[in-house]
């Protein structure tokens, strides 16, 4: 008991309070994991005061070994407990380190508790008014953050009438003065004033949490929780994190309804009728129809802790990964974690391996698995010297037919990863994918609210249904996804945020199904602009195969018939993590040999996509930083610290077959008639004996008979005879070189002819019947012969008119007066372009044909060459008519660089 004024007073103490402080005074200095080491904590605390802190981590499963009865007491009442385990704290300290406790101004040092390894976590609707004041982990993601500010922990305040200091005052979430001055002479009760140096000071943050997606009942919306963070748990969590918070449900006075618009008169009134001397605070706002004030939770987190889906995944894109070296990664592995990533490494069919390994429960689709691999690879972050950041991180789109598992994709790497976030273009709008300013409920200050790229920072966003994006939206994302920042200028907020994410985005074409006649720009809503910043774009086409689709429904059926037993995935999920969190600490260098390839493949990729190429969109600087980067995940995938010339040649393959893909329906040439000359004389610019069914008077073959000519469509033309077999006799007559003699006879400079892509080797024609099977002239059985037809791809076809195109504006160029050219001049200068890309006799004759077939087409069809009329009148063959190009049209081919 002791004397207060003139009153007696006694002090109360809290036993069980005292007991509980004694017994984890006991656990802090007794306890050991390794006896080795000696008390666990102890050597914790070592740390703690070299590193100047002032927390220590208690491992809850620890203190439940030690003393079951004091778990179970700070776990029922945990706020009660608390101070009383700060004060154990700081006696342990200044037990074993005394100088540790006071700080230099010679106050007393604080110290503080976070416990962590729950047995179990709550969600966000579980919480109810039973866990109030008990120990508690509540899992959740984070959405947004505040900035971190002082809060007052314990006051010191002095009495303006009478001086006396009133220390230690303890804040009940909010400013709370002394209720009366300690001076019993003193009667102020309302005029105080802080004394800031001697009050006591902490770290403040306010997060808010939403509950998880998969938490989510149906048909209800996500629930949210504001979490308070102090001391050294401030900054541990981001927007977009999925966070397991230990601490415990609070209530705190709900002040939002005094600030609604109104309020603040109605308070004011309130005030004016009422005694406010008597320090009653506010009991209701009637005025404004609410009778009491409402309260609502809130958690107070001691310690924060990444948090995952709960089946052992691990992080494969950690915040500070790719400042971690290899050897720290692989210490975060066990022993035999670190073998299984050794072994797969020696393994030599690991490509294949993994990409079976990448959405086991989709069958086929390989190309799209490499590509997805990647993504989760990654390439190498850079900085310039001048602070220009280039992006690591490849994004790749999906386009196809409905049902050809692009969602599921999507999902499989929402699953893997596990900062990732999945939505959907048409629900999204250019606030919800980037980042929104909002108004907070309590303070009025504006805080920016993240969105979908911001949550999945250093994460993928999985965009499903992009193209349905609204084109004002699918504008917002450009600077997210070259420059992985977002700009925001809105309500005196001016930032920029981090967005460095990589996008796997689904799209469907325009009219549900894939037009194959039609380009993939044609076939899709998206922007040039945004389809450039995809560095692999795959069309996945859904194709009658009757062999094919009857393996993808046993497949199916087997997935949903025995689920995972009809998985059989050479690596298992959690190896694949493993492997990849440890390749991405990888940062490989490019070696000489695969520069000089880069430079190759990009040059050859720009040439393609001259006039009229029909990639998918214009090949620039972008695609070049696509192959280095495709380049490094590839090396980093193989665990090789140098980039090889072998993984240029797959990075640009991959990038050929994703953005000159299946685009344009092939091309259905007619066969043309046989010719009596042998395959040498073919190449020769000499007159051969022509028959008369290759006469042409330059009106056309149908013409001189009385018929309409092909060109206007008669189907009974001379390529719907029959082609004559080339002799073998023949075949022996070639020379050495094909290109010897055709570019002399033109008088054409051979350096005028650009080299181009090889064709790609056609399938073998049927070459009709044989000469001994045709019936005799004039027999009554002769049957009409069959139309014979050969198809190329677009892109040869295409190729194919661009080199015809070439050697006419090059003999227009060297000859104004004499543009014309024969059209066996034109097949032999072709065949001497492409004079190196032939090896055998009957590749020869084979492309001699498909170049014939050809003009007949741009002639008949397409309109692109022009026959011009015999000077004499008489009729003339097929191969010395002459052809022009209609010029305009040419030089929209061509382009003007060729004019």
């Amino acid at each position: 008991m002791e004397i207060v004024g003139d009153r007696p007073s006694t002090i109360v103490q809290d036993q069980e309070a005292e007991l509980v402080r004694k017994l984890f005074s006991d656990f802090l200095e007794l306890y050991i994991v390794d006896p080795a080491v000696g008390p666990h904590y102890l050597a914790e605390i070592q740390i703690m005061v070299a590193q100047l802190g002032q927390s220590i981590y208690i491992n809850y499963e620890h203190m439940n070994d030690f003393d079951a009865a004091l778990c179970t007491a700070v776990e029922s009442e945990y706020y009660r407990f608390e101070p009383h385990l700060r004060m154990a704290a700081q006696a342990v300290i200044k037990k074993h380190h005394a100088e540790y406790v006071t700080l230099p101004s010679g106050a007393p040092r604080e110290f503080w508790i976070h416990f962590y390894n729950l047995a179990s976590v709550l969600r966000l609707r579980e919480l109810r008014t039973g866990q109030i004041g008990r120990l508690v982990s509540v899992c959740g993601t984070v959405t947004r953050t505040s900035e971190v500010r002082p809060e007052l922990l314990f006051g010191t305040f002095i009495c303006l009438d009478c001086q006396t200091r009133v220390p230690d005052v303890e804040q009940r979430f909010k400013y709370t003065e002394p209720l009366k001055c300690a001076n019993p002479v003193c009667a102020n009760t309302n005029r105080w004033q802080l004394d800031v140096d001697t009050s006591k000071f902490v770290d403040w943050q306010k997060v808010r949490v939403q509950e998880n997606a998969n938490e989510i009942p149906s048909g209800a919306m996500p629930r949210t929780l504001e979490v308070i963070l102090r001391q050294d748990a401030v900054e541990k969590a981001k927007a977009g994190d999925r966070c397991t918070f230990t601490g415990t449900l609070i209530v705190v006075p709900d002040l939002s309804a005094v600030r609604l618009p109104g309020a603040i008169q109605a308070v004011r009134e309130i005030s004016k009728n009422r005694d406010v001397g008597e320090g009653e605070g506010i009991g209701g706002l009637k005025g404004l129809g609410v009778r009491e004030l409402t309260y609502r939770l809130a958690f107070l987190a001691s310690s924060v802790a990444q948090s995952f889906d709960g089946t052992g995944g691990v992080n494969i894109r950690d915040d500070n990964l790719d400042d971690e070296n290899p050897e720290s990664v692989a210490q975060q592995f066990s022993e035999e974690e670190r073998k299984k990533i050794y072994l797969m490494r020696q393994d030599p069919h690991l490509y294949t391996n993994l990409v079976q390994s990448i959405a086991p429960a989709i069958y086929g689709h390989d190309e799209v698995k490499k590509g997805i691999m990647l993504m989760l690879f990654g390439g190498v972050h850079k900085e310039t010297r001048e602070g220009i950041r280039l992006r690591g991180d490849i994004n790749v789109c999906v386009v196809g037919d409905p049902s050809v598992a692009k969602s599921q994709f999507l999902k499989y790497v929402t699953g893997i990863v596990p900062r990732s976030v999945y939505t959907a273009g048409k629900a999204s709008s250019a606030a919800g994918l980037t980042a929104t300013v909002v108004r907070d409920a309590d303070t009025g200050d504006f805080n920016i609210e993240a969105g979908a790229l911001m949550l999945a920072d250093n994460g993928i966003c999985c965009i499903d249904e992009f193209d349905k994006m609204d084109p004002a939206d699918q504008v917002a994302i450009h600077e997210a996804m070259e420059q992985q920042t977002i700009s925001i200028a809105k309500a005196g907020i001016h930032a920029t945020l981090n967005a460095r994410t990589s996008i796997l985005a689904a799209a469907n074409p325009i009219g549900g199904r894939y037009d194959r006649t039609k380009s993939l720009r044609a076939n899709l809503t998206i922007t040039p602009a945004i389809m450039s910043r995809f560095d692999l774009m795959f069309v996945v086409l859904d194709k009658n195969d009757p062999v094919l689709d009857e393996i993808v429904a046993t497949h199916i059926v087997s997935v949903h018939q025995r689920k995972d037993r009809a998985i059989n995935a050479p690596y298992s999920t959690a190896d694949v993590q493993r492997y990849i969190k440890f390749a991405r600490s990888l940062k490989p260098e490019m070696s000489p040999e695969a520069r000089t390839k880069l430079t190759e493949e990009y040059c050859h990729l720009r040439a393609g996509d001259q006039g009229r190429g029909k990639t998918a969109w214009r090949i620039t600087v972008r695609q070049l930083e696509s192959l280095i980067r495709l380049s490094e995940a590839l090396a980093r995938l193989h665990l090789e610290p140098v980039i090889s010339k072998e993984f240029v040649q797959e990075a640009a393959r991959l990038l050929r077959q994703s953005i000159v893909n299946i685009q344009m329906e092939d091309v259905e040439l007619l066969a043309p008639p046989p010719l009596n000359n042998d395959v040498g004389q073919l190449l020769h610019t000499g007159n051969g004996d022509d028959d008369d069914d290759n006469m042409d008077d330059g009106a056309g073959d149908g013409a001189r008979r009385g018929r309409p000519s092909p060109s206007a469509g008669d189907d009974d033309s001379e390529f719907s005879r029959p082609m004559k077999r080339a002799k073998t006799s023949d075949l022996d007559s070639l020379p050495s070189h094909p290109a010897s003699q055709p570019a002399d006879s033109l008088r054409m400079p051979e350096e005028s002819l650009e080299p181009t892509q090889p064709l790609e080797p056609l399938p073998s024609a049927d070459r009709g019947q044989s000469e001994q099977s045709l019936p005799r002239a004039g027999s009554s059985n002769v049957k009409k012969p069959t139309k014979r037809t050969t198809k190329i791809s677009r892109e040869q076809f295409d190729l194919l008119t661009k080199n015809l195109l070439t050697i006419l504006r090059t003999r227009e160029e060297s000859f104004p007066d004499d543009p014309a050219m024969k059209q066996k001049e034109l097949v032999a200068n072709y065949l001497a372009m492409v004079a190196d890309q032939l090896g055998s006799d009957e590749e020869i004759k084979e492309r001699r044909d498909i170049c014939r077939a050809a003009i007949e087409k741009l002639i008949n069809n397409d309109k692109l060459l022009f026959v011009l009329p015999s000077s004499t009148g008489e009729r003339v063959s097929k191969e010395e008519r002459l052809i022009v190009a209609d010029t305009d049209r040419s030089a929209q081919i061509l382009g003007d660089d060729l004019l």
